[in-house]
């Protein structure tokens, strides 16, 4: 009878775990990744390269930056995620808080 029990009991373990190992692998994104799964459909079409190649600076906000941010922002720096596309003039841009989890807000401004 306890062999019964035992088989229920390690398949909840199990699933626990694969939760939590979820939850870990989603909280270690990298910026790039993070600004690229805040893109649409269409925006990550864009981008003919892997999210991989895009460039990532710490820049000042500016009045031109600030423009592109979904809602107000009171500190001073960013980061910003460009993404390459040389097919393209404009360059898409995803603007993340320094807490490296937070998308502020995301663009296409001219190379």
């Amino acid at each position: 009878m306890t062999k019964f029990a035992i088989l229920p009991v390690l398949i909840l373990l199990n699933i626990m775990l694969a939760g939590c190992m979820e939850y870990e692998s989603t909280s270690s994104l990298s910026i790039e990744m993070i600004a690229f799964h805040s893109l649409t459909k269409e925006e990550q079409d864009f981008i003919p390269v892997s999210p991989k190649d895009s460039i990532v600076e710490k820049v000042n906000v500016t009045e031109k930056n600030k423009l592109l941010f979904h809602k107000n922002y009171d500190k001073e720096k960013v980061y910003s995620v460009t993404f390459n596309n040389s097919e393209e003039e404009d360059e898409l841009i995803v603007f993340i808080d320094l807490d490296k989890k937070t998308v502020i807000g995301k663009g296409f401004i001219n190379k």
